[in-house]
């Protein structure tokens, strides 16, 4: 395993074990159930949303160490962002992790993100990283009702 694997194992394993924004938001305006069969995970994402702007998010759920891992990091990268940008930031995460593998991956546009890239060998866990993001997409759009990753 490369040394750039390892790391993104490391970070995938550290937002597993201590997922950022692990909370059922109290205030949030906005909420979705998302849940992916394959794998079993099941995930709400919660918003506060002030206008345009995501304020807080939190999320809750269970699942594989990819869709945690995902949902936390989705949820620390999209906080303070406007909906436009959280939406622009779902369809580069979609792209990479659909991919053709060793596909170039814009480490600065996507930052910590990136560690997913590895995702696109393994097509079965694609639905597992992307479970939370369409969840978003479902809390951003309102949509009330539960996202399967189907």
């Amino acid at each position: 395993m490369s040394d750039l694997s390892e790391l993104y194992q490391q970070v995938i394993l550290d937002h597993n074990d201590r997922p950022r924004n692990f909370e059922k938001l109290e205030g949030a305006n906005r909420t979705a159930d998302g849940y992916n069969p394959v794998c079993g995970d099941q995930i709400s994402v919660y918003l506060q949303l002030e206008g345009e702007v995501i304020r807080n998010v939190g999320f809750q759920g269970s699942g594989c160490a990819i869709s945690k891992a995902s949902a936390s990091l989705m949820t620390a990268t999209v906080k303070g962002k406007t909906t436009s940008e959280a939406e622009g930031l779902f369809e580069r995460f979609r792209e990479m992790v659909t991919g053709v593998p060793d596909g170039e991956v814009d480490h600065q546009e996507l930052g910590k993100l990136a560690v997913f890239a590895g995702v696109r060998e393994f097509p079965a866990r694609v639905k597992c990283a992307t479970l939370a993001w369409h969840t978003l997409r479902a809390a951003l759009d309102g949509d009330r009702g539960t996202v399967a990753t189907e």
